[in-house]
């Protein structure tokens, strides 16, 4: 079995999303090459074969470009496996190689069963599997379910590529999206709601912890979707990504996409009446109880201090 893992340049960094994929392969068990459209001088902490182009004459976004340059590398690699990060990049460029090379395309995968993908359904509340029908498969993986537990390390073995000339698109930079209402990104104290408060009327216990720690409150992604708290301030790969010094998860079971944009808390304390569900593995304290009737005595006792 061998990979080949599409690693990502942007603003003139290569981002650390690569990690992940050096994760899967590790995971998949399977031998690894990776690509690069980026700098000689910024390289990936990888032990493989890197195929390098220089983003300099390649660009960051090119979309034929890129593609032919992938094309000339899975004809050299042959890998079994094509796998891009689920970014905007990835989202551009893997159907473009599945159609190219004749490949099934799998987005989103969250974890690997007996050789199977696992991906969500129905706005992640479920997961279904499945399974390539082609030899080559091209997947995208969900940010944060294949993390590495320590930094990656290796000096790669580089393979320089050049660029085919006249792209059809210019790419003119990036535009910062427009951050309405609450920026959690800044605040120190974060607490979030989950589905697990039952109704819209309990988002009132939720806020009222947060003002009385002196922080703010976020979401889950299912609050969100039930309109029950406005999207900005979701938090989660398809909302805000958040590290402040304390984060509270309060019945919120802990779906992969909602853990990536919260995983770099300093101290994370998760009160839920599933003592298994998957936000106690990376819980610093979890608090198996009703929130209903934990919440409002916690912050009784807070303001009472």
């Amino acid at each position: 079995m061998k990979a080949l893992l599409i690693a990502e340049y942007k603003d003139g960094e290569i981002l650390g999303s690569y990690a992940e994929l050096i994760g899967f392969a590790g995971r998949l068990g399977a031998e690894s090459a990776m690509f690069l459209v980026g700098n000689k001088d910024n390289l990936p902490q990888y032990d493989g074969r890197l195929y390098l182009a220089d983003v300099a004459s390649c660009g960051e976004f090119d979309p034929d470009g890129h593609k032919q340059l992938l094309l000339e590398t899975i004809e050299k690699e042959n890998p079994d496996v094509i796998v891009f990060s689920h970014s905007s990049y990835g989202w551009d460029l893997a159907p473009r190689i599945a159609f190219a090379v004749g490949a099934a395309q799998v987005s989103e995968v969250v974890e690997i069963v007996d050789g199977n993908y696992i991906v969500p359904a129905c706005n992640a509340k479920l997961q279904r599997t499945v399974k390539s029908g082609t030899e080559k498969c091209v997947i995208t993986l969900q940010a944060g379910a294949f993390s590495l537990p320590d930094d990656p390390t290796g000096t790669p073995e580089v393979i320089e590529m050049n660029c085919s000339p006249a792209a059809r698109v210019e790419f003119s930079g990036y535009e910062q999206a427009e951050q309405g209402g609450v920026d959690l990104s800044k605040s120190e104290i974060i607490v979030s709601a989950g589905r697990g408060i039952g109704k819209p009327e309990n988002v009132t216990l939720i806020a009222d912890l947060a003002e009385a720690l002196g922080g703010d409150y976020g979401a889950s992604r299912p609050v969100v979707d039930s309109e029950w708290v406005e999207h900005n301030r979701q938090v989660g790969t398809t909302g805000q990504s958040v590290a402040p010094k304390l984060y509270m998860a309060c019945g919120i079971s802990g779906a992969i996409q909602h853990l990536a944009g919260m995983k770099k808390s300093d101290f994370i304390v998760a009160i839920n009446t599933d003592k298994d569900a998957p936000i106690g593995e990376v819980a610093d304290v979890l608090v198996v109880a009703d929130l209903k009737q934990f919440v409002p005595l916690l912050t009784e006792k807070i303001k009472s201090l």
